[in-house]
């Protein structure tokens, strides 16, 4: 079975280190939406030794805090699934109680139209803020 996350060749990194990626997920509905990739095919976090987990998490954790210094959402999802893609990867979601699925997550049923939340510029943004604060 191939690997979307393996493979993937259309996506927007805005930031890459040796060990995993972040990519910003390109939805009108939700912008300032990253995933956090780890680069090798791993499916599991106890998979990794200790320190690598360490690593993993730490970028997430800097990803959610750039997120919110420039999205200033009401809420950040932090999700990792894996179910349908199993390779380790985390999604770090800005939720504003005026988006389409607040307070459900955003998989589920729409249950208004969406709005526009500091959307301009924020992918440039983004990844000039993770370039200052994780290392590559």
């Amino acid at each position: 079975m191939k690997c979307e996350l393996c493979s993937a060749l259309a996506e927007s990194v805005i930031w890459h280190g040796q060990h995993c990626r972040v990519i910003y997920v390109e939805d009108v509905d939700y912008p300032g939406f990253c995933r956090v990739i780890w680069n090798e095919h791993i499916k599991e976090m106890t998979d990794l030794s200790p320190q690598l987990r360490n690593e993993f998490m730490n970028t997430v954790f800097t990803v959610e805090s750039a997120v919110r210094e420039i999205m200033q959402p009401d809420k950040i999802n932090l999700a990792s699934l894996g179910n349908v893609t199993p390779h380790l990867h985390w999604h770090v979601i800005p939720r504003f109680i005026d988006d389409k699925h607040y307070p459900n997550p955003i998989w589920g049923k729409s249950l208004r139209e969406t709005s526009n939340h500091n959307a301009i510029d924020t992918q440039s943004r983004l990844r000039a803020l993770l370039l200052k604060r994780l290392p590559v």
